[in-house]
């Protein structure tokens, strides 16, 4: 399904109006390096802590700017909203700090410590409704709705108030630098954030390449780029949910289009791998979304050398329960955990032979599920290894297939691999 773009590039005049609405809600945040980072790149590595704001994302600051321009009129009309949850709970708090009325779509698949966080800001002031399996079909809900109820729809990033706030983050940058910015890499999902850099950064510091970071299993701002019109994509991989949307905006498109120095998508592998890399060696918690521009930094390594390098940090609102599965999804980017089919003779010690013979000696077993069938004389059994080295797969795999345990390997055939794990 295709798009078309609508012609808008924000005023800094009106960027600099919603840093002093801002102000009334959300202190700057931090810019701070990182000296591992740094030493990694050889570059000077800063993180826009946006994760620190009191919601705990960036979208505070377009939340508040857009229901603080409405009229009186308007504010009685009450507000509504669809979003995967960190747009939603700023907004829930604009809410509950002006004494609006608001409604908020949220997905049904949205993490429970979103909408937990989301219902608290908001009190009194705001409801709730799970809708859709995707930010999308939450969105067409929450404009139906709004449309039979004659309410105000406060857009996640497709609005030129929401925008101008999200822009503001340029004005801290610039601020807070304490030398010329050479990179700014920021995470794109409908584009709201990344069109409001690109307009702040191009009215004060042209020279300055923003970079767009979005999930690899959900890019439409690349692809839309791509085929230079809005295009809606039919599947997307919603584990990043901050960042996951199946079309993106008409005023964010052509700004990002026409402003972004360049667009990078990133394996949602390797961004769990940057979120438990930054809890453990650095104690930050950052959601999926929130470690995209981090993720990045690879790509670019002989780019940004000696460079004034900043990421965004977008935000922190991680659920716990996710953990196991964001270690599975890192485990299998790096090529430390895989599957197999193994088909085990149905005599005794056929699993101690297993064990004994077929693994070696760092490998550990860390999923098994067998039947054993009385008619046959091997039975298959799904076994998930993980291994020390990725170096390890191809002696693994030999091993057996020489001893006749070998089945199937699931790790690229991903529609059996969600069936059987």
């Amino acid at each position: 399904m295709k798009g078309t773009a609508t012609t808008y590039f924000p005023d800094i005049a009106d960027i600099y109006k919603a840093a002093q609405t801002i102000k009334l809600v959300a202190d700057p945040t931090p810019l701070q390096q990182s000296i591992r980072y740094s030493k990694k790149f050889g570059a000077n590595i800063l993180l826009k802590r946006e994760d620190l704001h009191r919601v705990r994302s960036y979208k505070i600051r377009g939340a508040f700017n857009k229901i603080s321009s409405l009229s009186q009129n308007e504010l009685k009309r009450g507000v509504v909203c669809a979003s995967a949850g960190n747009h939603a709970q700023g907004v829930a708090f604009a809410c509950n700090h002006l004494k609006v009325q608001g409604t908020i779509y949220m997905p049904i698949v949205t993490p429970k410590q979103k909408i937990d966080q989301t219902k608290m800001f908001g009190g009194e002031w705001v409801q709730v409704v799970l809708e859709g399996d995707t930010f999308d079909d939450s969105q067409k809900a929450a404009e139906i709705f709004c449309e039979k109820k004659n309410k105000i729809f406060v857009h996640p990033f497709d609005d030129p108030k929401t925008i101008e706030g999200q822009a503001t983050i340029g004005l801290e940058l610039l601020n807070q630098s304490e030398n010329p910015i050479d990179y700014v890499f920021v995470a794109v999902g409908g584009g709201g954030l990344a069109a409001g850099l690109c307009a702040t950064f191009d009215a004060l510091s042209p020279k300055t390449k923003i970079i767009g970071i979005e999930p690899a299993g959900a890019a439409s701002m690349k692809t839309a780029i791509d085929k230079g019109e809005i295009v809606e994509l039919e599947h997307i991989d919603k584990f990043i949910d901050g960042a996951a949307v199946q079309k993106v905006g008409h005023y964010t498109f052509p700004i990002c289009r026409d402003h972004l120095h360049q667009m990078e998508t990133i394996p949602e592998g390797k961004v769990c791998q940057t979120i438990l890399e930054l809890y453990n060696r650095d104690a930050i918690v950052v959601e999926p979304a929130g470690a995209l521009t981090i993720s990045a930094l690879d790509n670019f390594k002989d780019e940004i050398k000696e460079k004034n390098v900043i990421c965004v940090v977008s935000g922190s609102n991680n659920d716990i329960t996710r953990t196991a599965e964001i270690k599975e999804r890192a485990l299998l980017y790096s090529s430390l955990k895989h599957y197999f089919i193994v088909r085990f003779p149905q005599r005794p010690g056929a699993l101690k032979e297993f064990v004994a013979d077929i693994l070696g000696p760092n490998d550990d077993i860390t999923h098994f599920e067998y039947s054993k069938k009385s008619s046959r004389e091997n039975a298959p059994a799904v076994v998930g290894i993980e291994l020390k080295s990725s170096n390890d797969l191809e002696p693994l795999i030999q091993r057996m297939k020489a001893n006749n345990f070998f089945g199937d390997y699931l790790n690229d055939k991903p529609d059996l691999f969600q069936y059987l794990v």
